[in-house]
């Protein structure tokens, strides 16, 4: 069986909380935020649940986190 290998880049945006939920970073807060409103520039600075079609792929590619 040939060994298994953390894809580091993965590891560095996703988050793995104790109860083994995955958490990353929303997409659209680095650049053009004056056209965007206070309210929706709050809101991007949370991270929020990795889509449950996501899910296997990243167990697939984090083989130590799980």
């Amino acid at each position: 069986m040939p060994k298994l290998k953390t894809k580091k880049a993965l590891a560095k945006r996703i988050k793995i909380t104790k109860k083994k939920k995955m958490l990353r970073i929303q997409a659209g807060a680095r650049h053009l935020l004056s056209g965007k409103t206070k309210k929706r520039k709050r809101k991007l600075k949370k991270k929020v649940k990795v889509a449950r079609t996501e899910r296997k792929l990243i167990k697939r590619a984090l083989p130590w986190s799980f």
